[in-house]
């Protein structure tokens, strides 16, 4: 299957030649690896080098600072294709966000240093919004920044964070204005290397998304240039955080997508060939209706996903229809899932078969970038005005 479709209005004929390119690197350089990388508990930084050399990620960034040019779409297939081939672990889909972070807010000197590196792999990039003691409720982060010279002094903890244990640049959410609320929060930029007072906790373990390096990270009196705050002036960190959400919520329902279609096409090929009762099992009337339904609701998302990417391409993305694709997505996600491991029989169970890791991968869609409960009452918010 392709993100893709004939009657999407978003892409161009330069977007399916680049999904066929990505979908070769990540057959070659992707699917081999990946168990590999659920044992590691990390993809290797090497992976990251060839996808930024084979110009994999910054699809949307300006040439003048190594990207492509192009626009969202250019992410949006490199998230699909990733998730097509049933892996979660490579954690570009952060790489991507940090990446329109820098380019949305970041000063000249900033995106001249920081974007051509995020986008060859040298650098990984990590957002650190989430804290032990606040989940979606952004604004009641509890890590501060306090001026020091000229510097801030960063110190507080956050959780969850993917990427956390190799990501050589990280979006700290922190408050410069304890009194301000979500008005006296702050977005900044700190370089993890020769950072003194940071620490990253013990790997996570985690019920999915095994190869993805999951952290708890500790900043203890961090001093960071003042220098290194996204956006013209404190205190715009809450408003950053709200205009680049859509597009965050936006790549879980891609992948949401993608795993959906690798889900399918394994069942489908697992039911074609095992048999039950002198018959294939997918000549049981229940094995096709469950099917029919699942592709069914595949399509229906496929359709949606590509109008929201379209809409994200103008920068017509709403906060609500972003949330009603998170929701949806990763709902759907976890029903097709479920009832494609059902038609394994007790092989689904087992680990060695992707359709188990994939349904353990599933369940935190509808938690991170916000629980499916919030995006519901942010989308009843859309229509109780």
């Amino acid at each position: 299957m392709s993100l893709i479709t004939s009657t999407a209005s978003w892409p161009l004929e330069e977007h399916q030649m680049f999904s066929d390119m990505v979908g070769r690197f990540m057959d070659d350089e992707l699917v081999p690896n990946t168990d590999e990388w659920s044992r590691n508990g990390v993809v290797d930084r090497a992976f990251w080098n060839k996808a930024g050399e084979a110009g994999i990620m910054g699809g949307a960034v300006g040439e003048g600072y190594g990207g492509s040019g192009g626009g969202l779409g250019f992410d949006a297939v490199v998230l699909y294709e990733q998730a097509a081939r049933g892996d979660c672990g490579w954690g570009y889909g952060i790489q991507s966000i940090v990446i329109h972070y820098v380019t949305a807010y970041g000063s000249e000197d900033q995106k001249q240093k920081w974007l051509p590196k995020l986008i060859s792999g040298e650098m990984v990039g990590a957002l650190a919004m989430t804290e032990p003691g606040t989940g979606s409720d952004v604004q009641a982060v509890r890590t501060t920044a306090d001026k020091d010279g000229n510097s801030y002094s960063l110190n507080g903890s956050k959780i969850f964070i993917t990427n956390g244990q190799t990501a050589d640049l990280i979006i700290v959410t922190a408050k410069t204005d304890k009194t301000l609320g979500a008005k006296g929060v702050s977005l900044i930029a700190m370089e993890t290397e020769g950072a003194e007072g940071f620490r990253r906790g013990q790997p996570l373990k985690k019920l999915g998304m095994k190869g993805n390096d999951t952290a708890e990270l500790f900043f203890e009196d961090v001093k960071v240039p003042m220098t290194n705050l996204l956006g013209s002036d404190e205190g715009q960190g809450f408003y950053q955080l709200m205009k680049q959400l859509p597009w965050e919520r936006l790549t879980i329902g891609i992948m949401a997508l993608g795993a959906i279609d690798f889900a399918i096409a394994e069942t489908t090929r697992y039911v074609q060939e095992r048999k039950a009762f002198g018959q294939r099992v997918m000549d049981f009337q229940n094995t096709r209706f469950k099917l029919a339904e699942c592709k069914t609701k595949a399509e229906l998302l496929r359709s949606f996903v590509n109008d929201c990417i379209a809409k994200a391409e103008k920068g017509e993305l709403d906060a609500a229809t972003a949330s009603m694709v998170k929701y949806w997505g990763s709902e759907t996600q976890n029903e097709v899932v479920h009832e494609c491991l059902q038609l394994f029989g007790g092989y689904g169970f087992m680990m060695e078969y992707p359709i188990a890791r994939l349904y353990a991968d599933s369940r935190v869609q509808m938690i991170y970038g916000g629980t499916n409960e919030v995006m519901k009452e942010l989308i009843a918010r859309s229509i109780d005005v």
